[in-house]
């Protein structure tokens, strides 16, 4: 990293990128990219893909995907309180007592999630928030001030907690799932400019959209694609801090490397080519196992279309879809590391399938 990709990822990671509005994140992602692709375009719902060689006749992909949790505004009381539904996975328990940035055509308004002193509440009946127990207060005497603030049914509302650097190892901050992938796929197209490395392939690198309500940027692009190759990169979650079962879990932890993942969805070809790669360059990696799906961008690239050999790289990352969710800075970097040098191995011609 150098003072132009810090200052990108401290501004790209505070900027609010809510699902289905993630647009004034992708301008500050392909602001960034620009000087080290040859292309780009943007498709009707906003994922942005920057491209590198049009036009050769194999094509591989890199992806993370741009949007974050947030609240949609359901209700407004004739009070001015407003209730909210979720928009992705956000948080019912987190909320209370958090600070809270409502998106409107007029500007940002600032709000608070309200909660019950604790002298007025029977804390031995205390039960774990509700999504329909929470209401944002933005200072409002009744529904028509809210109204005119710039607020309706369906403004978005996003926690407005910042980066800020943890012991000088950690990155912390909200919306690190995964914005730091976007970040992390940027680095590697800058990587390859700098080193003015001629790849035998096209290269598309997809910052994809709504991912956090069922990977649905990545179904509409991949099928616009149609790459030979995908490697997507996502967080995952490290269970080293209390709480965790690494029975249950797996045993990752931030600081030891990227999170190489088997599952049906993986290409085990892909995979082991990847591990190869790993071991070769001497990069630290972990391993997971799902026994479904696993849950990120790769399932939708895997088998969207008649099927793309897949693969992930995640990211160890503590206390997810919340606002200190949090990475190393070693495995950020082991990340870039292991995607530029797998693309600067690949001749453009493999042929992934287990049968030929």
């Amino acid at each position: 990293m150098n003072e132009k990709s810090t200052e990108f990822l401290y501004t790209y990671l505070n900027n609010a990128s809510p699902t289905g509005f993630e647009s004034s994140g992708q301008q500050i992602w392909l602001d960034y990219l620009k000087p080290y692709i040859d292309d780009y375009f943007v498709d009707t719902y906003g994922t942005a893909v920057g491209v590198i060689n049009e036009g050769k006749p194999y094509k591989v992909v890199i992806e993370a995907h741009s949007d974050e949790i947030s609240w949609f505004v359901n209700y407004i009381s004739d009070d001015g309180y407003i209730y909210v539904i979720r928009n992705g996975g956000s948080d019912a328990v987190i909320a209370p007592s958090m600070r809270v940035n409502l998106h409107t055509k007029k500007g940002v308004v600032k709000g608070v999630f309200g909660w019950p002193a604790i002298h007025v509440r029977e804390l031995a009946k205390d039960t774990a928030p509700k999504v329909s127990d929470l209401t944002i207060d933005v200072g409002a005497a009744n529904k028509q001030e809210v109204h005119d603030m710039g607020i309706h049914v369906g403004t978005v509302a996003t926690f407005s907690d910042g980066l800020f650097e943890l012991n000088n190892r950690f990155y912390v901050g909200r919306a690190l799932d995964n914005r730091i992938g976007g970040f992390m796929i940027a680095e590697v197209a800058r990587r390859l400019d700098e080193n003015a490395i001629n790849l035998p392939f096209t290269l598309y690198i997809v910052n994809s959209v709504q991912e956090e309500i069922g990977l649905r940027g990545a179904e509409m692009i991949v099928r616009r694609l149609k790459p030979d190759l995908a490697i997507c990169t996502d967080v995952t979650h490290d269970t080293q801090s209390p709480m965790y079962k690494k029975k249950e879990q797996g045993d990752m932890k931030c600081g030891s490397g990227p999170v190489l993942c088997y599952g049906p969805a993986v290409q085990n070809n892909v995979l082991e080519m990847m591990i190869g790669v790993a071991e070769e360059k001497k990069i630290p990696f972990q391993r997971q196992a799902v026994s479904r799906s696993t849950g990120t961008d790769t399932d939708a690239f895997a088998y969207a279309t008649e099927g793309v050999a897949s693969a992930l790289i995640s990211l160890p990352l503590k206390y997810m879809h919340t606002t200190v969710e949090t990475v190393h800075k070693d495995d950020v970097q082991s990340v870039i590391d292991l995607m530029y040098e797998v693309l600067v191995q690949l001749k453009g011609d493999e042929d992934f399938r287990y049968l030929k």
